[in-house]
């Protein structure tokens, strides 16, 4: 069950969005959320309750209203146990941020069973669940968004010991655009978007399955600040497809054509 810091409803301004972010103790959506602090309600989502109500008690302090719900987002129940959660202290939910995800160091050949369940279970699953969990809530108001953190790698599958990492999120951002597809049929007010960042400081390739370089120390890395400011814009903008960084979008675009030139 998920657990939350109050039985008490906590009602924002009725003109103030409700956002849900997962992974909200540390990096991007720690980030994140301080930069939605004071425009949105929050409902910040993860499995370190210490860090996660250290990050909760500071934004209140500075008028924003907070949930946090340490929860497991691998879990189906504890995910709908959290849209239950925000939607009795808020009485609505406008956005979701998909941002839990884990990476990997393991070669292709090597790869066993648990390797690739542990990838699809982290970065597909978890968004999925999410998605399904406010997807009739979105539908009875007739708007919502869903932001889906991918990766870059999920565009060009560049890093071979990431290999399983690649797929899941080419899988995550496949199964997004049929949400879209098949959501705004009927609900055109309903965005689901894909954010695609590169490397990142951050703990993530420290955490990453079998152990990995610390993203800190490769080139070219963004701050979880950076990241957190082109999502905070898509939220507003609700742009489908967006990358983290400019030139990113043409890079993709160049690898496929040299994929796919005749001989």
């Amino acid at each position: 069950m998920s657990q939350y810091s109050s039985a008490q409803t906590v009602s924002p301004p009725p003109s103030l969005p409700v956002t849900v972010i997962t992974g909200a103790s540390d990096g991007i959506g720690a980030a994140l959320a301080n930069q939605l602090a004071g425009r949105h309600a929050l409902v910040l989502v993860a499995r370190r309750g210490d860090r996660l109500q250290q990050l909760a008690d500071r934004l209140k302090q500075l008028g924003s209203p907070v949930v946090p719900i340490v929860a497991d987002v691998t879990d189906r129940s504890q995910v709908e146990d959290m849209v239950d959660t925000a939607l009795a202290q808020f009485s609505r939910l406008d956005v979701l941020v998909n941002n839990v995800g884990r990476g990997i160091t393991r070669l292709p050949s090597q790869l066993t069973d648990t390797d690739i369940d542990d990838m699809m279970r982290v970065n597909v699953k978890s968004a999925l669940y999410g998605t399904q969990a406010v997807l009739p809530h979105f539908q009875l108001v007739g708007r919502g968004h869903v932001i889906n953190v991918s990766s870059m790698l999920g565009r060009i599958p560049s890093v071979v010991p990431r290999a399983a990492y690649s797929a899941a999120k080419h899988f995550l951002n496949s199964l997004t655009i049929n949400f879209r597809d098949e959501v705004q049929a009927e609900h055109p007010g309903i965005q689901f978007s894909l954010v695609s960042p590169g490397v990142v400081h951050t703990d993530f390739g420290l955490n990453a399955l079998h152990g990995g370089v610390d993203s800190r120390v490769l080139p070219l890395a963004q701050s979880a600040d950076e990241v957190a400011a082109i999502i905070a814009q898509v939220i507003d903008d609700r742009r489908p497809d967006v990358y983290s960084r400019q030139g990113m979008a043409a890079r993709v675009a160049a690898h496929y054509e040299a994929l796919g030139r005749d001989p």
